[in-house]
């Protein structure tokens, strides 16, 4: 009757204990930071707390035969048992009455786990009984899933490697879900007396700890007579191989960010980041020893970047390898022209067939060259760009204005940098700025977009953020010109593959030899590189067109190939050339002009339609809506909706014939950049 009073009191003050000492996780918890791909391979990791390789890893991520040798050799009813094994110890109990000595343990998996969890110095009985205790803790609080994970992660296998994963990684060089027989024998063993059996440094005693987990496998029939005899004969790993360690300044930017250990995803594939950096790395070794280099290649559809490659060599200190050069300001040279001509040809100021006087000329003080110090005559803007003359894009600029060629880079999603004090000037068109890759990446990608910008990012789900749009008709011009670009010389060996593919790319030098750029797309791809010296020294070599663009078109020889690209008609607002069919207007990129002063002529305004009218249409009626404007200085530009109204867009009064109902904004602008705009409703 005692019994019975004080057994639910047992019981009540056990639980008591349980819920005011729970099972301490802090060393669980303490994980490696893990930086992942895309596919879910590891890019990098960072050392735990207490300096650690130390891997999350769950059963899912191991292979089947690893966990089938695991529990046949450490504990064959791990998933019936509830944390403590009664016929495990009875049968040591009983072995060490008859033998006078322990023979066989009664440790289970669960214990084993709880012991990971709280080492002790001292394997007495007084640490078995807490071991046990803390099991029974363990098996009412998770699943046999999550207890497994613990021993997963936990154990040791020698040196600062714990859990299963490290292991695989440095002892084979892949993941635990791959092993083989010989494999997953071996890394069943080592935790057993992990230094002891280290392969690296004791391979007869690692092989021998390995013959019995293979003997107990075939014994209970997890594996066959032929597995077991070739897993006998496998080598032993001579060495440990280096942990991953891809992407490396991507990994501890994100790292740095975050608010604790865990798995951070990326969007980058593995295996195009490993051939990037070795080509990055042998394209800046061929420059020079303190030459370093910098790559991103990105998927356009979704902007994921897909490779990232910060350095030359994280860990070459002439190289300033730990500088991430990706996010480095540097002058991008002739890079940013195309976004000068885009912005021409969308706002009517020129067309690719407009003709231009490449000759010495001066802007006040200010004497453009060419690159190679000659000039061409006369030359249409088409072959300008492609020829990366310098001239015809000062003029651009100074018909835009560098200051809102500035304005426009920045809500585009650049940050362009200005010399302490400085003031925008001519000297933007050849690259008198400071950009980074990254900026410049996701510049190239709005032309790739067909003139829509938005940020890349290499962490899944990307960016919302909406920025600067430019007309599909100008990247539409851009992508045909920069298509017939020169391509780097067959010495440079080009690989076949990038040879057959269309790519629209540019390339740029800064001034004193310092930066050597190219980017380009193609399809669904974007590739950007950069090489130069980190400490902006001059480099010897260092041109975009003799080093950057034979790396980039190596770098697209990564990429998969892709279908051909079928034929398409141009995007509306395209004007056809050659030069006799423009207007006039734009037949001559350098023709004179007169003062536009404010005080020649009013602002232009829209005298019909009226703003905010409505307008009715016949049915069936071609005629059109006449536009008319009162003031402003001739030419007037007309566009609707954003885009010209073709040779009509050049005329006084032109026609505009509506494509159906709904609203619409109609625009003149005038020759001094003037404009107005009404916003009408056109009803059936």
């Amino acid at each position: 009757m005692s019994a019975l009073f004080f057994l639910p009191l047992l019981l009540a003050a056990l639980l008591a204990l349980d819920r005011a000492f729970p099972p301490d996780l802090s060393r669980w918890e303490d994980r490696s930071t893990e930086v992942v791909a895309a596919e879910g391979e590891v890019l990098r990791a960072f050392l735990t707390g207490d300096g650690a390789w130390r891997y999350e890893t769950t059963p899912a991520q191991v292979s089947p035969l690893y966990l089938e040798l695991l529990l046949a050799f450490e504990d064959r009813r791990f998933r019936s048992h509830p944390g403590v094994d009664p016929l495990a110890v009875g049968r040591a109990l009983w072995q060490a009455a008859r033998h006078g000595r322990l023979v066989s343990g009664a440790s289970t998996l669960t214990m084993q786990a709880a012991r990971l969890l709280e080492p002790r110095p001292a394997r007495t009985l007084g640490a078995k009984l807490a071991e046990s205790l803390r099991a029974l803790q363990l098996e009412r609080r998770l699943s046999k899933d999550e207890i497994l994970g613990l021993y997963l992660t936990l154990a040791p296998f020698g040196g600062n490697l714990e859990g299963v994963r490290a292991a695989s990684l440095a002892y084979f060089g892949k993941e635990p879900a791959r092993l083989t027989p010989a494999e997953a024998a071996l890394l069943v063993a080592l935790p057993q007396s992990p230094n002891r059996l280290r392969p690296d440094r004791h391979p007869e005693r690692a092989r021998a700890a390995r013959a019995k987990v293979l003997a107990r496998g075939l014994a209970a029939g997890v594996l066959t007579p032929q597995q077991a005899a070739e897993a006998e004969q496998a080598p032993i790993p001579a060495a440990r191989r280096p942990l991953p360690f891809l992407a490396p300044h991507l990994a501890e930017r994100l790292q740095a960010a975050a608010e604790g250990p865990g798995r951070i995803e990326t969007t980058l594939d593995a295996g195009l980041q490993a051939s990037a950096e070795r080509l990055a790395r042998q394209a800046a070794q061929a420059l020079g020893p303190q030459v370093s280099a910098a790559v991103i290649l990105a998927e356009l559809p979704e902007g994921r970047i897909r490779a990232r490659v910060g350095s030359a060599g994280y860990h070459e200190v002439a190289r300033s390898g730990m500088l991430d050069m990706t996010r480095a300001v540097r002058s991008p040279g002739s890079a940013l022209k195309p976004f000068l001509y885009g912005l021409a040809f969308e706002r009517l100021i020129a067309h690719p067939d407009s003709l231009v006087g490449d000759r010495p000329r001066r802007f006040g003080a200010y004497a453009p060259r060419n690159f190679d110090q000659g000039f061409r005559g006369e030359v249409t803007l088409r072959d300008a760009l492609r020829a990366s003359l310098n001239l015809p894009a000062v003029l651009l600029l100074e018909r835009l204005g560098p200051a809102a060629f500035l304005q426009w880079l920045e809500e585009a999603g650049a940050r362009p940098q200005l010399a302490e004090g400085g003031d925008p000037g001519l000297a933007l068109a050849l690259g008198g700025v400071g950009l980074s890759l990254e900026e410049l990446a996701g510049l190239y990608a709005g032309l790739g977009r067909g003139g829509a910008f938005a940020a890349l990012s290499e962490r899944p789900g990307g960016s919302d953020e909406s920025r600067a749009q430019l007309s599909p008709a100008a990247a539409w011009y851009l992508r045909e010109i920069l298509e017939g670009a020169p391509r780097p010389l067959a010495h440079d060996r080009l690989a076949v593959g990038a040879s057959a593919r269309p790519i629209a790319f540019k390339t740029g030098t800064s001034a004193g030899y310092r930066d050597a750029w190219a980017i380009g797309w193609s399809g669904r791809w974007l590739v950007a590189v950069w090489l130069g010296r980190p400490d902006a020294a001059p480099c010897q070599g260092c041109v975009g067109a003799l080093a950057a663009a034979p790396l980039l078109f190596r770098l697209f020889d990564l990429l998969p190939p892709e279908p051909p690209r079928l034929a398409t008609a141009a995007p509306a607002g395209v004007l056809p050339g050659p030069t006799a069919a423009l207007p006039r207007v734009l037949r001559r990129l350098d023709a004179p002009r007169q003062h536009l002063g404010p005080a020649d002529r009013p602002p232009p305004a829209v005298a019909f339609p009226l703003d905010g009218s409505t307008l009715t249409l016949a049915a069936g009626s071609a005629a059109g809506v006449p536009l008319k404007a009162e003031g402003g200085r001739r030419p007037l530009r007309w566009l609707v909706d954003g885009a010209p109204l073709g040779e009509a867009a050049w005329r006084g009064d032109p026609l505009w014939r509506p494509a159906g109902p709904g609203f619409s904004e109609i625009a003149v602008i005038d020759a001094a950049g003037r404009s107005a705009r009404v916003r009408v409703r056109v009803a059936e």
